[in-house]
């Protein structure tokens, strides 16, 4: 379906289907088995609707839907298929010929709705696939088909950022990591706010320099429909209470302490759930998209007033910045909240170096090369001879090649060849380094499971990949191959000459034959007379294994296909 907005000068495309193949697999398979059908619950937005619709495409199946205006009406939800003043035995007799019935907004179904749904569930011949919000009451008859499991149950969550990330790229084209980072913190796992900001801040997306991505600075654009996401702050009369949200919403992303505003106020508004009252007293939204609309829809004169002087921000900044060192030097990557320089980045504010170094350098070993470059890059505008930022850059963009010529003893491990950092290293990396050299699987298994702890992912993954090839145990070695495979997908699309030794191993015999003879410098002709193939034949191999690979052509193929081996200390 495609949806259009008033002041819209075209429609908004519909998304595609990503990243819920497991669940959708799952919920094909509800048709069979004793209990026939499934309920799917989630955060609101987080596609429950969408991947019902989904498991049914294509096969016929009866619709229903609860709304809040049909909640005191009997048989609101199904009146489009059931006869007037029709009694609930009635009503069971006549769907229960359905083979499928898509029951959407479950927690809105009115108690005569609930009462069939619930009862064509116990008499189990009509497959049921339901719907509703795990944050909202839902009538008793509804909990129970999952509580009182008549139904399997699939509680969602919200979307992989990786693949949220894949959405807005299909919505706007390549979008650049920062600008990504934004949008998914304002819709905070809500597909369908996330789908209301693409088309809002659509026409102030502008391509960066150099990148192809495009990026959002500035404002929110205050749209028809942010508007109404954002009414419980915008929709607030009382001047003391709307003084109190415009004095926190020009104070992100710092958190003013409460004696400095009107508690009178506060106390309302937190009553109403718009603002929580943190254990320490720090005042927050509830939301993270009413900050920046109250911002949008205050006039220049409230703006000029009540706006911080730029150093307000320097001292925050600076704790930030220290943090995140202090974090890296401790072997500690896990995500770690830091809003200021995230604030300021956002609004086109400049970011000095040193801070945007530390932010690349911290992205970079989560395994976040696209945001590293991203952190570099603004970094560079404000200081264009920062030499920190210069050499994020180039790390992140693999101008520093892993090559075995890299000034970090790490990246040997990475390699294949511990024994070239033999004693340059400590804690996990040296362990890492010794279970290589050693050939142990079992104990890469172990390292890649602390490097994620720490919030290595793309060192975990490269850890994994490496067991593949050691373990002797065949399910050991599928396992770690499962877990890599994985925790690559959550790393940007990085690529390593470990981990695409995994996409190596999916290749047909014949390209990896291709592939040997382009990385070794071989022509396409060349390759082509030498195996007895049509030129064109060699170059549709190609263009399959750059796909799997994820190279753009062949000049990376000498690093990809490389095999390193575990090499004795």
């Amino acid at each position: 379906m495609t949806t259009y907005e008033k002041d819209a000068t075209t429609p908004v495309p519909p998304w595609p289907f990503t990243g819920r193949e497991a669940e959708l697999e799952l919920v094909g398979r509800s048709s069979t088995g004793a209990r026939r059908g499934i309920v799917v619950t989630g955060p609101a937005g987080c596609g429950k609707s969408r991947l019902l619709a989904e498991a049914v495409r294509g096969g016929d199946c009866v619709r229903a839907a609860g709304t809040p205006e049909g909640r005191a009406i009997p048989f609101a939800a199904f009146a489009h298929v059931l006869p007037d003043a029709v009694t609930l035995p009635r009503a069971v007799g006549l769907l229960s010929g359905a083979g499928t019935l898509v029951v959407d907004d479950a927690h809105l179904l009115d108690d005569a709705s609930a009462a069939l749904v619930h009862q064509l569930a116990v008499q189990g011949r009509t497959r049921l696939l339901v719907a509703a919000p795990d944050d909202s009451p839902a009538p008793g008859a509804v909990s129970r088909l999952w509580t009182g499991e008549l139904l399997p149950h699939l509680a969602l969550e919200p979307l992989p950022a990786q693949e949220t990330a894949r959405l807005l790229a299909a919505g706007a084209g390549p979008v650049e990591p920062l600008t990504a980072g934004r949008l998914l913190r304002l819709s905070r796992g809500d597909l369908r706010l996330l789908r209301d900001l693409l088309h809002a801040v659509r026409d102030a997306l502008v391509p960066g320099p150099g990148t192809g991505e495009r990026a959002w600075r500035g404002p929110l654009p205050l749209t028809a429909p942010l508007r109404g996401y954002a009414a419980p702050v915008l929709g607030r009369d009382c001047p003391r209470e709307r003084e109190t949200l415009d004095r926190l919403a020009f104070a992100e992303p710092l958190e003013p302490a409460p004696d400095g505003l009107d508690l009178a106020a506060l106390e309302t508004l937190e009553s109403a759930g718009v603002i929580d009252v943190g254990a320490r007293g720090g005042v927050r939204f509830t939301h993270p998209l009413y900050g920046p609309a109250l911002r949008a829809a205050a006039g220049r004169l409230r703006t000029r007033r009540l706006s911080p002087a730029p150093e307000a921000y320097t001292a925050a900044l600076d704790a930030e910045a220290s943090t995140l060192a202090r974090r890296i030097d401790r072997d500690d990557v896990t995500e770690l909240p830091a809003p200021v320089g995230e604030f300021l980045v956002a609004e086109g504010r400049p970011l000095p170096g040193p801070y945007a170094a530390v932010r690349a350098r911290f992205a970079r070993l989560r395994g976040e090369p696209g945001t590293a470059a991203a952190w570099a890059r603004a970094g560079l505008r404000t200081d264009p001879q920062d030499t920190a930022c210069r050499d994020e850059l180039a790390r992140a963009e693999g101008a520093v090649s892993l090559d075995g010529t890299s000034p970090d003893p790490y990246d040997a491990v990475r390699l294949g060849a511990p024994g070239e950092a033999a004693g340059r290293l400590r804690g996990v990396f040296a362990r890492h380094a010794h279970a290589l050299a050693r050939a142990d699987g079992p104990g890469l298994d172990a390292v890649a499971v602390e490097l994620e702890e720490r919030g290595f992912t793309l060192f975990a993954a490269e850890a994994y990949a490496q067991a593949v090839g050691v373990h002797r145990d065949p399910r050991a070695a599928r396992h770690a191959r499962t877990r890599a495979v994985a925790l690559a997908r959550r790393c940007e699309d990085a690529r390593t000459p470990a981990l695409s030794g995994l996409a190596l191993g999916e290749l047909t015999a014949r390209q990896r034959q291709i592939v040997d003879l382009a990385a070794a410098g071989l022509s396409n002709r060349q390759i082509a007379e030498r195996l007895t193939l049509s030129v064109r034949t060699v170059g549709n191999h190609l263009y399959g294994a750059y796909t799997r690979l994820g190279a753009g052509d062949r000049t990376a193929l000498p690093r990809l296909t490389r095999s390193p081996q575990p090499q004795p200390a």
